[in-house]
């Protein structure tokens, strides 16, 4: 067992420069402006070893507004955290007494290729809580069916001359997001960042993942703090570009998503603040015709903008 630990003990555990140097590293591999498309994750199955954490008031750095409700989630190290790009990924995950699917929602600077650091949840699951450390094989799931659609969360202190966004709910590894047909930057904390801004919005946001598919959601608004849902989805095996419409402006929250944010116990499942917005036509494989706007020459590119 790991001992938990918000994010600072997290990389004060780290040994400092070695794992800020690792991370750096992958930034520099895998995080870029969207130039480039990002390579997909491989899928098969891997061996390791797992231990299990607690975030106490924490959501993990990948800036989730709240921890997965069923608090099933994993930290992963430097090397498979990818400067951010495995963020809301899933794994499946085999232990002695079984499997769980978990969600990447933080970063393990100390775990070395092949060590999870699950939630306490997920850890009983597969395994006994007193033997601290378990034997495993994981991989890489594609196509989750999502707790919910894509949501976009404006980050607290975006202006028309700052922006970032986080995108959640996504399931796959994300290639690149552009907004108003601006290329953003991934942060390690899993925002994508315009460092000139967007404008004051509203916002035309298209997602791209790293296996082709690809939703675009209009209606966007420069609501820093707020957390605004879609029905969009990059599920399933077909390349899409789906235009999705946030037809309702969020509402301004008081409490902030950290006052939000619960402990991962088994109680843990408290929704993330969210804006009070009509869902927006769905994306899923089985769409209304109607309801679809079907880009074919951005989806046989394999865009990554």
């Amino acid at each position: 067992m790991t001992p938990r630990r918000l994010l600072s003990p997290r990389w004060l555990a780290a040994g400092g420069a070695v794992a800020l140097a690792a991370v750096v590293g992958a930034a520099l591999l895998l995080q870029n402006s969207g130039a480039a498309c990002a390579a997909p994750p491989s899928t098969s199955a891997k061996s390791g070893k797992a231990t299990f954490y607690d975030l106490g008031g924490g959501t993990g750095n990948c800036s989730f507004p709240s921890s997965p409700a069923d608090d099933l989630f994993v930290a992963l190290g430097p090397a498979e955290y990818s400067a951010g790009a495995a963020c809301g990924t899933y794994l499946d995950v085999t232990g002695p007494k079984g499997k769980v699917r978990v969600k990447v929602t933080d970063s393990c600077p100390e775990c070395a290729p092949g060590h999870l650091d699950l939630s306490r949840t997920a850890f009983k699951k597969i395994g006994n809580e007193v033997d601290g450390i378990i034997p495993i094989t994981y991989k890489t799931v594609t196509g989750v069916t999502t707790p919910g659609p894509i949501s976009v969360r404006v980050k607290e202190g975006s202006s028309p001359y700052w922006l970032a966004v986080l995108i959640d709910n996504h399931g796959n590894q994300l290639a690149s997001v552009t907004v108003n047909g601006k290329t953003t930057h991934r942060e390690d904390y899993n925002y994508w960042v315009i460092d000139g801004g967007a404008g004051s919005g509203p916002f035309k946001i298209k997602i791209s993942d790293v296996y082709g598919h690809s939703v675009t959601v209009s209606g966007v608004k420069l609501s820093p703090g707020a957390t605004q849902k879609t029905s969009a989805r990059l599920v399933g095996g077909g390349v899409t570009s789906v235009v999705s419409t946030v037809t309702k402006a969020a509402k301004k929250k008081a409490a902030t998503p950290s006052a939000a944010a619960p402990a991962p116990t088994a109680s843990s499942a408290v929704p993330a603040p969210e804006s009070t917005v009509a869902d927006a036509p769905s994306s899923e494989v089985a769409l209304p015709p109607a309801q679809q706007a079907v880009d074919l020459a951005a989806g046989a590119a394999h865009a990554c903008g």
